[in-house]
């Protein structure tokens, strides 16, 4: 089985590109090394890959570099990874976000197309196409918010509202992806991650919230709170998400063209500091300062995935609890601290 990701150096990425590598499959990473510390993981992957893994520096902006590296690859399976990931970067260039969310995202439909033999293609995408839903009730509680109707999470029904360039830019990519199986007949799932969370993410105040916490108390940074803390996030291990891709590749022939929200669910939801700081207070054994600052755009004041859909047609739902993933990330970053330097 040959398996090609773009974006295979970045956080979700690496982590897949090894459990392929670990199944004794051949991995074409196709990654322009643009994120910092990129290359610490792919270091990491080649240490482990048995001469199994090939990696290609590339962008996908170049359709026909990307359409060329696909070719030489052969893959069975494509996962498209490589993104712009944050909301405040896509405020300050709205359009490099396009270019690499939207145009990206198309490219690598094209490439996947244009194959002798098209491979299936996995997306993922972001539950911030749904926007900031403010149609939808919540209640504020003592150090959290909830949703007053929905005890489950936001299933695929909610409507979309592309709520910044990011959102515009990840949402157009989710419905090229989901046409593509409808129009062209590929094998395409689209996932519409929540919060996505584990081990070789280095996180940063943009994107990757947890890990930039735990990586600015272990190195003792400030550390500053938009809103007021109380945002809730159903968290999603990044072992629990590569099981959501297996499953969906398992059974691509029965839910390609299918959209599924996946994240933490109901479960594994924690307030991002009023919830979540205590926590890590206990884990540093001290007392953290924080400074608190404006809510950002499109911000959610909670966001749970219901994820029965995957669950009833995936077989899959979250395996890893909140209290042993933010352990593991914890013990992670201390143990690597010369890495974030």
């Amino acid at each position: 089985m040959n398996i090609f990701i773009t974006g295979g150096a970045g956080f979700i990425g690496c982590n897949l590109a090894a459990h392929h590598l670990s199944l004794g499959r051949t991995v074409t990473v196709y990654d322009n090394l643009s994120r910092p510390r990129t290359k610490h993981n792919l270091d990491w992957l080649m240490e482990r890959a048995d001469g199994r893994l090939r990696f290609v520096h590339g962008d996908v902006r170049d359709h026909e570099h990307l359409r060329k590296a696909m070719e030489h690859a052969r893959p069975d399976l494509v996962a498209h990874l490589a993104a712009q990931v944050a909301v405040t970067t896509s405020l300050r260039d709205p359009r490099e976000d396009f270019e690499i969310n939207a145009l990206g995202t198309f490219n690598t439909l094209e490439a996947v197309r244009a194959q002798e033999r098209p491979p299936a293609l996995i997306f993922a995408s972001t539950n911030k196409v749904y926007g900031g839903m403010e149609d939808v009730p919540v209640v504020q509680e003592a150090d959290r918010y909830r949703y007053r109707d929905l005890p489950n999470g936001v299933s695929e029904a909610q409507p979309l509202d592309f709520h910044s360039p990011y959102g515009c830019s990840k949402g157009a990519g989710d419905q090229y992806v989901r046409d593509y199986a409808r129009i062209y007949g590929l094998r395409t799932v689209v996932f519409r991650q929540s919060t996505i969370y584990g081990t070789r993410q280095f996180g940063v105040e943009d994107q990757g919230w947890l890990a930039h916490f735990i990586i600015a108390i272990v190195k003792g940074r400030p550390l500053s709170i938009y809103g007021d803390g109380r945002q809730v996030r159903d968290m999603l291990n990044v072992r629990d998400l590569i099981a959501a891709y297996d499953a969906a590749w398992e059974r691509m022939a029965a839910v390609s063209g299918q959209v599924f929200n996946v994240g933490g669910g109901a479960d594994n939801t924690i307030s991002i500091w009023r919830e979540c700081g205590p926590l890590l207070e206990t884990l540093a054994g001290r007392k953290i300062p924080v400074t608190y600052g404006d809510w950002r755009p499109g911000d959610q004041p909670v966001f749970v995935s219901d994820n029965s859909k995957a669950n009833a047609l995936l077989g899959w739902k979250p395996q890893v609890d909140l209290q042993t993933g933010i352990r593991s990330l914890w013990d992670w970053v201390s143990g690597n601290a010369a890495l974030f330097d």
